[in-house]
């Protein structure tokens, strides 16, 4: 009898369709989501293992950590499908389209508390990060672009930040496998009571350590100095710590107990620096920001719809289209000009140049570090 009921029990277990419809919370109907990779502290910290406060510590986090991972679950099965279907030829905008509706679906997005935590950037080789498309913009991914594919997912504002690169010509090879193992040197190095320069030096020196060959040319891969990891508060992205990619940076400042941290890093074959740079997309309301007289009826108008859908978020002019929001701009720069709403353009190195970034987010638990975002893939 018993078996019986076990045996239907697992047919009626459900698994992810192809393409994926099914949300997260319903293949794990217990509501306990998959662990990411956990990874012992350094040496001064690793009798953290093994104290019983620290484990007792670490379980009382468990409903908070727990949503955390369903959002990464939700990250990494959007990424492996959308892997799927990215080919040469693609139009961006169908594919940023596809990869956020299937993350609105996994993550059963509900305003605030579920949904998308930030646009799904898909900048291609010199520009390095924040670039998504506009309504009419026709780019179409070609098979000898580099191109970052980075976005956020979030339960209550428990953000997963995750990037990878995708190249289909072989020889970006060394490049994309430079900025891999720096962003993992990085993790490795992270930690309770890590200083944050000596986490970028670690980058700096396993980056640079890489060369690429591009049309006879030989390239040091570069860190890019001016773009750096961060740490992670709830619905806010970009915490109050910056972690450096590159050695004398943030001497002073370091990790502690119970922070999330975005380690991400991108390696350039141009001059490793970055500059504000094309058409603006991406968005963020200001946090902390106080209320703010608006003249324009519009502005205050359109302050509510990011409120609403947003937060402290950010977003893009796409997300804006969808709510059926239009002649926004002047309206939109209202509000950058009086400080509620930062734009956030397209960050580029020298034309010419290629750019690969890896990332992830991981926690500082009591007791050990888990890399939230980790999957088969990277």
């Amino acid at each position: 009898m018993s078996k019986k009921k076990s045996k239907s029990k697992e047919s009626t277990k459900k698994v992810q369709t192809d393409p994926p419809e099914v949300p997260v919370a319903q293949l794990f109907p217990r509501g306990i989501f998959p662990e990411g990779e956990w990874q012992s502290y350094q040496n001064d910290q690793r009798w953290r293992e093994t104290s019983e406060e620290k484990r007792v510590q670490a379980r009382l986090q468990n409903h908070m950590i727990n949503e955390a991972r369903q959002a990464a679950e939700v990250h990494r099965q959007v990424r492996q499908y959308m892997r799927s279907i990215i080919k040469p030829g693609i139009s961006m905008t169908y594919m940023c389209e596809t990869l956020e509706d299937t993350v609105r679906m996994l993550i059963q997005a509900k305003g605030l508390e579920a949904g998308i935590a930030f646009p799904t950037g898909c900048s291609l080789n010199h520009i390095a990060a924040h670039w998504t498309p506009n309504a009419g913009d026709k780019t179409v991914l070609q098979y000898d672009d580099v191109m970052k594919l980075d976005f956020g997912t979030h339960i209550n504002g428990h953000i997963v930040d995750s990037a990878f690169t995708v190249a289909f010509n072989p020889k970006y090879d060394p490049l994309l496998n430079a900025v891999k193992a720096a962003t993992n040197a990085g993790i490795q190095q992270a930690g309770v009571d890590a200083r944050l320069g000596d986490v970028g030096a670690a980058i700096q020196e396993v980056m640079e350590s890489y060369e690429i060959e591009l049309e006879g040319k030989t390239h040091q891969v570069k860190s890019i100095r001016n773009l750096c990891g961060h740490s992670i508060d709830a619905y806010q992205i970009h915490g109050g710590k910056s972690v450096p990619t590159v050695k004398g940076g943030e001497q002073g400042v370091r990790m502690e107990e119970g922070e999330f941290f975005a380690i991400e890093t991108f390696g350039s074959t141009g001059k490793g620096y970055v500059h504000e740079d094309l058409e603006c997309s991406h968005y963020m309301k200001n946090f902390g920001v106080g209320h703010v007289p608006l003249r324009l009826p519009k502005a205050k108008q359109l302050l509510g719809v990011i409120d609403r859908n947003f937060g402290t978020l950010a977003f893009c002019k796409r997300y804006l289209d969808r709510l059926g929001e239009s002649k926004y701009q002047m309206a939109l720069k209202s509000l950058c000009d009086n400080g509620v709403v930062s734009p956030c353009p397209p960050l580029c190195d020298q034309r010419g140049s290629y750019v690969a970034q890896f990332e992830h987010t991981f926690y500082l638990h009591p007791h050990k570090k888990e890399v939230l975002s980790r999957g088969d893939d990277y």
